[in-house]
């Protein structure tokens, strides 16, 4: 199944390296890496970016949580990833429905 390329690449401050800048940099990826406390140029990135990387992180540890009840329960491919479907509509549901 292709895919589109990634246009940025969100990480915390342990990838903040020039080889991985560099890396990304030839295959057009914008990184969004915080730069560590001890650099001496402080290299620029987007700080609103950088924090709406929380909420992605956030569903993915709820997701998790969810898959660590799906698997106590049957151990067939099909029943987890239905689990995790019903787990994600149970998270994303909320934030689409009017709640005036």
């Amino acid at each position: 199944m292709p895919a589109a390329p990634p246009r940025r690449f969100l990480a915390d401050k342990g990838y903040d390296s020039d080889n991985i800048r560099e890396t990304l940099f030839f295959q057009a990826v914008l990184p969004v890496i915080p730069p560590r406390s001890n650099r001496k140029k402080s290299i620029p990135y987007d700080i609103h970016v950088y924090r709406d990387r929380n909420h992605s992180e956030r569903m993915f540890n709820t997701l998790k949580q969810f898959r660590r009840i799906a698997t106590r329960y049957d151990k067939t491919r099909k029943s987890f990833l239905a689990f995790l479907n019903i787990a994600a509509m149970k998270i994303w549901i909320p934030a689409f429905v009017n709640k005036t």
